[in-house]
């Protein structure tokens, strides 16, 4: 079977990452420690998921006119992915910093807009999202969204809020069932989705599908120590997304997709460890 062609329209971060021992309370100073650097958010990471699932991926995005955006469309070219951007000279591209404590669980604070790409952003080349297989949408405006919608699978976050609510029909709809702001923004979405994913971290996780039939996995044992929880979420929905554009049925795509996150947990940051397709997994 040939690999599915694959793209995501969302957004980017460039992220100082650190760990800490524990999240520090109000007047507490803690030392953290390991900084890196890392163009990720959930576009980002799933971009870079889809390419090694599938070779390469694409990624319509939105950057700032500034060293973050270029060393950004740099680095993701490096993880094999072809980054097709919109330029905002006047906003800067999105910062934020992630501490990762002993317990493996990352905190976020972000600095500055999510840059979203837009229907008004004649660059990006929209029709390229007709040729794909399936698209993972984490951001953007409706006119993104119908674009998106032309490919054969699109699998969209409660993050793209904004476009969701125009009733553009969703192949699969992604969120976190610990996540109270993506519950409440998936609720305004459900009736646009063919199948609602909800993730339980180490507990699998929840489906029901448009007909009222529902499902649950099991999360897929981390093929090592713990290391960081950054990145996992995302690499699930990439995942899926592969799965359903490989045409996998819904248990194995969500096998897949588990795997995805098992595997990102063991890695420092979102990159380190990431699952790369075998031609038996296909």
């Amino acid at each position: 079977m040939s690999q599915p062609r694959v793209a995501v329209v969302g957004h980017v971060e460039w992220v100082r990452f650190a760990r800490i021992p524990h999240v520090p309370q109000a007047g507490e100073i803690v030392h953290a420690r390991d900084p890196f650097e890392e163009p990720a958010g959930g576009g980002a990471v799933a971009a870079v998921q889809l390419a090694r699932l599938a070779g390469e991926s694409t990624l319509m995005t939105a950057l700032g006119d500034d060293h973050h955006a270029r060393r950004t469309v740099t680095r993701l070219g490096e993880l094999d992915v072809r980054v097709r951007a919109a330029w905002r000279a006047a906003t800067p591209t999105r910062t934020a910093v992630t501490l990762v404590d002993d317990a493996r669980e990352r905190t976020i604070t972000t600095f500055g807009s999510r840059l979203e790409p837009t229907g008004d952003d004649g660059e990006l080349p929209w029709g390229e999202l007709a040729q794909m297989d399936a698209v993972s949408f984490t951001a953007g405006d409706l006119h993104a969204l119908r674009a998106a919608r032309a490919a054969r699978v699109l699998v969209a976050s409660p993050r793209a809020l904004d476009a969701l609510e125009h009733e553009v029909p969703l192949d699969a709809l992604v969120l976190s069932a610990d996540d109270a702001v993506e519950r409440h923004d998936a609720a305004r979405a459900r009736g646009q989705a063919a199948l609602i994913v909800s993730t339980e971290g180490a507990h699998g996780g929840v489906y029901r599908d448009r007909t009222g039939a529902t499902g649950s996995w099991k999360a897929a044992p981390p093929p090592g120590a713990p290391v960081d929880s950054y990145g996992c979420g995302d690499s699930f929905a990439a995942g899926l997304t592969y799965g359903l554009g490989a045409g996998m049925a819904t248990a194995d795509a969500l096998s897949l997709a588990a795997r995805c996150g098992a595997v990102c947990l063991t890695g420092r940051g979102p990159y380190e460890h990431q699952l790369i397709m075998e031609a038996r997994d296909v």
